[in-house]
């Protein structure tokens, strides 16, 4: 797991274009973290590199985890646009691993430098400060859990600085394997918490943090950890057993480059929400659900308001970013039973299952008011934007989502023809209040429409 594996975006190429330090365009907080891990870093890696005693042995294995490491990085070279689309999960730890229970810890610190440099000359391009933190942050968690484990094999933390420890052996018998795969797994733990706390940092404190594990993600680093072992007592047994790992590694790479490009064909590439068919797709099957089960729910559009001017005074690239300002304000208000996609241009989709009209209007009143209260900083200048709303409901103003966006999409003209920044219902109403049923009349009575 490391951050920032995706490319340099456009609005990036701006921030390097205005500024030769782009690393001081980030947040304080970002600033601050990661300055204090590379000192950290390079303080240790001196100390380690004073302690420890070079061998021919121990460079030979270096070169030889490397060189895998790196034909890996140039087998899957081809696919690597597949992680474009924001996912930064790979197997580089299957390569990791065994430098850290094979070597002295001073070489955790090393292994990554080339691995890093590689995927920034052939593969992926990103901002070279972000690179750096992968690099440090892979360095320091391999390095704390090397020192763990050769103390361990030592018992004693002057030898296991050094990596003078025997674990030829260890590596060979049952308890050892285990001891060996609970590091590896202490390795994995360390350098999320470390990527967690970088994106946390970036992100700011009123937007959540993204969750560290999900199932995906829990069988990738399974997979990672097991091939890590693997790799590391084929080495521990005999150089030349290395090439047997590759093949398996090469393919587990390749399938996980399949999940992302299906991730990839189902998400809007500018904000990461769902793109308009899987959206539509998803809503469908929703809709038709809560049909056969006499359940209601909601479908709103949002529009930007405005959304050209914002473009023409201010630039395309600004107005991405106001893009990806309302879509994670958005998200953020929402349950996480709620479906959210981009429609296509300055238009968000939002469907509410198991809301009715009041519960609806609230929500949307609720997004209305957070999206006007978001502000975007363009050449020291704070801008806002406003959002109209369309609101339908199930079996008021429609009974499959054709009908639904017809209707919402009549209530979102209605909003922009009577004033923008505000919530309307396709019969032009403005206030989210249910009418009272009628008397002799369990179902409530069709809302009047207004005078004039």
């Amino acid at each position: 797991m490391s951050v920032s594996e995706k490319p340099v975006t456009s609005a990036e190429r701006s921030v390097i274009g205005r500024s030769r330090w782009p690393f001081f365009q980030e947040p304080v907080g970002l600033i601050i973290y990661m300055s204090l891990l590379l000192v950290a870093a390079l303080f240790l890696c001196g100390v380690a590199f004073a302690l420890t005693p070079f061998s021919d042995d121990d460079l030979l294995v270096f070169v030889f985890l490397a060189a895998g490491a790196m034909i890996c990085v140039e087998g899957n070279r081809r696919l690597g646009a597949a992680q474009h689309a924001g996912l930064n999960q790979d197997l580089l730890g299957a390569w990791w691993f065994p430098v850290v229970l094979l070597l002295p810890p001073v070489y955790s610190f090393l292994i990554p430098i080339p691995i890093y440099f590689l995927l920034q000359w052939r593969t992926r391009q990103t901002l070279m400060h972000r690179r750096v933190f992968n690099v440090v942050s892979v360095g320091l968690s391999g390095f704390i859990v090397s020192v763990v484990w050769h103390t361990f094999v030592s018992r004693d933390l002057g030898q296991g600085l050094q990596g003078g420890a025997d674990v030829s052996g260890l590596l060979q018998s049952a308890p050892g394997v285990l001891v060996a795969l609970v590091c590896c797994m202490m390795f994995t733990l360390l350098n999320a918490c470390a990527v967690t706390l970088a994106i946390r940092a970036s992100s700011g404190t009123k937007r959540k943090p993204p969750p560290m594990w999900d199932r995906e993600v829990l069988m990738v680093d399974a997979a990672e950890v097991c091939m890590g072992i693997v790799v590391a007592v084929l080495a521990n047994i005999s150089l030349f057993l290395l090439p047997i790992a590759l093949p398996p590694l090469l393919l587990l790479q390749r399938s996980l480059l399949y999940q992302q490009l299906q991730t990839a064909a189902r998400t809007d590439p500018k904000t990461g929400l769902l793109n308009a068919p899987t959206w539509e797709q998803e809503a469908s099957i929703e809709i038709a659900r809560a049909r056969a089960s006499r359940n209601r729910s909601a479908v709103l559009i949002i529009d930007i308001d405005h959304f050209k001017r914002v473009n023409d005074t201010h630039g395309h690239l600004f107005g991405d970013q106001v893009l990806m300002g309302v879509a994670t304000t958005i998200s953020h208000q929402l349950r996480q039973s709620d479906l959210l996609g981009r429609f296509g241009g300055e238009e968000f989709v939002v469907l509410l299952p198991g809301s009715d009209v009041g519960e609806a209007w609230h929500a949307a009143e609720r997004l209305r008011v957070e999206v006007g209260c978001m502000e975007i900083e363009v050449d020291k200048l704070k801008v806002t934007v406003t959002v109209s709303v369309g609101l339908a409901v199930v079996g008021e103003h429609g009974n499959d989502l054709v009908e639904l966006l017809t209707a919402a999409d009549l209530a979102l003209y209605r909003a922009k023809e009577t004033g923008r920044n505000r919530v309307c219902l396709p019969d032009g109403r403005e206030d989210g209040k249910v009418p009272e049923p009628r008397e002799g009349r369990g179902t409530p009575a069709a809302p009047e429409r207004p005078q004039g």
